[in-house]
């Protein structure tokens, strides 16, 4: 993996990118109203951060200590589609540019958000995670999601890959030790939950 940051286009490449992320922004955050994501968090105050992810308030808010996983999703979208575009012949390669890139991964975090507040993933979450009162996200804390991985995969465009993949080891490392948990943690547990590492998640007082 190269640590040269990727060239990238001129700004005006970017403008109906930008337009097309903002629309499908917008469309998700439709769509998880009309299934029934509240706008806030029911505690009413419209705090940006919480940052007690064992409350009601977790994924309520704009921003949460998740927030750097989000983060680390853009990171990651960023270096599987790197690595993808130097497998695909140089036609397919030149048009598969940096700004429609971006697009998949604002589309693909979107849908992350749709499919991770339906009720069979809602319910995987309380039944085998720390996330024990998870009822889904609110409206924001999608926004918020989505736009720390537009953010995420926008350093990794700048930083390129090798930094880009060291950032995301320091996220998952400072996350492991302020929440007991980060991006592969919450993966592992989804797909293959440990019972050793749940009670090591799970403060002793909530057990």
């Amino acid at each position: 993996m190269s640590d040269t940051p990727t060239a990238t286009r001129p700004t005006n490449a970017w403008a109906l990118p930008a337009l097309a992320a903002l629309l499908l922004t917008a469309a998700a955050l439709v769509a998880l109203r009309l299934m029934g994501r509240v706008w806030w968090c029911a505690c009413a105050g419209l705090s940006p951060w919480t940052s007690d992810i064992w409350s009601r308030h977790c994924s309520q808010h704009l921003f949460d200590p998740y927030t750097l996983s989000h983060i680390s999703h853009g990171l990651l979208f960023f270096i599987g589609m790197e690595m993808l575009a130097r497998l695909l012949p140089p036609p397919a390669a030149a048009r598969f540019t940096m700004p429609l890139r971006f697009i998949f991964a604002v589309a693909l975090e979107a849908g992350w958000e749709l499919l991770e507040n339906t009720p069979m993933v809602i319910e995987r979450y309380r039944s085998v995670t720390i996330s024990l009162d998870y009822n889904g996200d609110s409206v924001l804390n999608s926004l918020g999601d989505i736009l720390a991985c537009a953010t995420g995969f926008l350093i990794a465009m700048r930083l390129g890959m090798r930094p880009a993949l060291m950032l995301f080891a320091a996220f998952e490392i400072i996350t492991l030790f302020w929440i007991r948990d980060n991006l592969t943690l919450n993966i592992v547990m989804l797909l293959y939950p440990i019972d050793t590492i749940r009670q090591w998640q799970t403060p002793a007082t909530l057990r």
